[in-house]
């Protein structure tokens, strides 16, 4: 399930484009574990990485930070 998926789950209602322009003008990131692994090695890997896609630790480290913001928002 895609994150917009979820969130229109979530609110009951179809999210159109309008209402995720604001979510995001408001700062609202919707992330998964694939989404934001590839920013993770994006921002810390960089284009000097000795690897082109998120690896392992990319992956581990974006499940710790969702986890880490699911419990900050919980």
């Amino acid at each position: 399930m895609s994150m917009r998926e979820a969130l229109e789950r979530a609110m009951g209602r179809e999210a159109d484009d309008e209402t995720m322009n604001r979510l995001k003008a408001g700062g609202v990131a919707m992330v998964s574990e694939d989404t934001m692994s590839k920013a993770i090695h994006d921002v810390y890997c960089g284009i000097m990485a000795d690897h082109t896609h998120p690896n392992d630790k990319d992956r581990e480290q974006a499940r710790a930070m969702i986890a880490a913001l699911q419990q900050q928002t919980a």
